[in-house]
C-alpha cells in the first residue's frame, strides 16, 4: 500500500513539472494557454463558484 502511494505521489510531480516544462516559457512567451472556448468554460465556472459561495435569499 506504501508503494501505491508513493508511486502515485511520484507520477502526481512528474506531471506538474511537465506542465511547468511546457506551459511556463509558453505563457512568458506570450502565447495563450486555453483557447476561446477553454477561455470560455474557465470564465463560466468562475462566475458559478461565485454564486455557489453566495447564501441565496429565503423565500419564506
Amino acid at each position: 500500500m506504501v508503494y501505491l502511494v508513493i508511486s502515485m505521489l511520484v507520477v502526481t510531480v512528474l506531471g506538474v513539472a511537465v506542465v511547468g516544462v511546457v506551459a511556463v516559457p509558453a505563457h512568458r512567451g506570450g502565447r495563450d494557454l486555453l483557447t476561446a472556448k477553454g477561455e470560455g468554460v474557465a470564465r463560466s465556472a468562475r462566475r458559478r463558484a461565485g454564486t455557489l459561495g453566495r447564501p441565496r435569499a429565503r423565500t419564506h
